[in-house]
């Protein structure tokens, strides 16, 4: 088996692409109904492609929908292994500021408080974040204390990139043809929305999307976003005796029947939940924004059961029409997708194992382009791309852990057969 040599030549390659990939402002936007949702992607996805054709990858290609696909060509004689993929998202979260990213680099990690911001103060500590301990030693990457990073998901991209460079370096890997595909708009749910499958080609894919060193996940939520609309009636506060309805203040009643022990901070493992992501209102109207996520099918259709009889309820109390509900399906649960299938992650867990690496195989929390990607014939569970603390300014990753991801990636490259 050909060992990896990854020497400082090919750490500062991964560094400065990841660093000068999160100093591109590339926020999207949910509010948006363009592809990509935002102008400010296109600025990062024409650098991605100039940069994959000045590597010399073959068919690059980016659409006019913002996706990006590139090939690097098979090195065998008689190539008749599947083709296979590698796909992260390039757009950031909205969670937080994306813009005027000023990453900071922290060689050789001692433990300690990291003052983020002389001017402000703002410090990751490792008595807020205990994983910190976990990296005494490594190269950190941070934020400047007033933005996110942008390891979710250019961190991946970087990964991915550098792995395809890698392999056109040394021809000595063995492998068949390898799709890379990046996308817009994944943190707004819709980077797989359109996703050509078919021009892709491959016959099963990973995402480059996940958290800590090892993780590999082929399970995840079921999603649906929820909007409650709440409609008020504004009379001047002098005359409003028996006649004004306050609709933010209806919009507080309806919040308090949803069960306060079933939210992202307050459920863990395979529990489910409602998460208020966004309130807007004044007196004429309210609009309520949530997620809804479970692991379990039933259980998922039981919870958008459960908050659309709530809006009846609150009918009930308050006036027919006082409250309307749309509910709108994101993803599904890809673990089904795999069945008949799971040749897909024994070669991902035997190629972290090959880079010295103990698999953690578990559900996420969440969900990636993968989700949607398995239920449109791409079958494409998810691997760890290094970043911890995502969508905000305590955000960092370590480039050993980003190393790894690389590894991982060359391993998958060449040990994939025919089955």
């Amino acid at each position: 088996m050909t060992t990896i040599e990854f020497n400082l030549e090919w750490k500062l390659k991964l560094q400065n692409r990841f660093i000068n990939y999160a100093k591109i402002y590339s926020t999207s936007d949910p509010e948006s109904e363009t592809t990509p949702s935002t102008e400010r992607q296109w600025n990062i996805a024409k650098y991605i492609f100039e940069e994959l054709k000045d590597l010399g990858l073959e068919d690059v290609s980016l659409d006019e929908n913002g996706y990006i696909y590139a090939y690097v060509p098979s090195n065998l004689e008689n190539d008749d292994e599947p083709v296979i993929g590698f796909i992260a998202h390039y757009d950031t979260s909205p969670d937080f500021s994306g813009e005027n990213v000023n990453p900071q680099i922290w060689d050789d990690y001692d433990g300690g408080d990291l003052v983020l911001n002389k001017e402000t103060g703002f410090t990751l500590s490792p008595s807020k974040f205990e994983s910190l301990k976990d990296y005494v030693g490594k190269t950190l990457i941070t934020t400047d204390g007033t933005t996110l990073l942008g390891a979710d998901d250019k961190a991946g991209v970087a990964e991915i990139v550098t792995a395809a460079e890698y392999l056109l370096a040394h021809p000595d890997i063995k492998h068949g043809r390898i799709a890379i595909g990046f996308t817009p708009d994944e943190e707004i749910g819709r980077g797989a929305h359109k996703f050509d499958v078919k021009k892709f080609g491959a016959e099963w894919a990973y995402t480059m999307d996940g958290g800590e060193v090892g993780e590999l996940e082929y399970e995840n939520f079921n999603a649906a976003g929820a909007v409650v609309k709440i409609h008020g009636l504004s009379v001047h506060p002098g005359y409003a005796f028996g006649k004004m309805v306050n609709a933010s203040l209806l919009a507080a009643e309806f919040i308090k029947m949803l069960p306060e022990n079933e939210t992202p901070s307050t459920t863990k493992g395979f529990e489910g939940f409602y998460h208020l992501t966004d309130l807007k209102s004044d007196v004429s109207e309210a609009k309520i924004q949530y997620i809804i996520r479970d692991h379990d099918a039933d259980k998922f259709e039981a919870r958008k059961k459960f908050i659309t009889g709530k809006v009846e309820e609150f009918n009930k109390k308050f006036g027919e029409g006082t409250a309307e509900i749309e509910i709108k399906e994101q993803y599904r649960n890809m673990k089904q997708q795999f069945e008949g299938k799971m040749h897909i992650i024994d070669i991902a867990e035997q190629a972290m194992k090959d880079a010295n690496i103990v698999p953690k195989i578990k559900a996420i929390r969440g969900g990636t382009d993968g989700a949607q990607l398995s239920y449109m014939g791409l079958p494409c569970p998810n691997i760890f791309a290094g970043g911890i603390n995502f969508h905000g300014p305590y955000e960092y990753v370590a480039l050993e852990s980003m190393e790894k991801a690389v590894k991982v990636i060359v391993n998958i490259a060449k040990a994939v057969k025919k089955k």
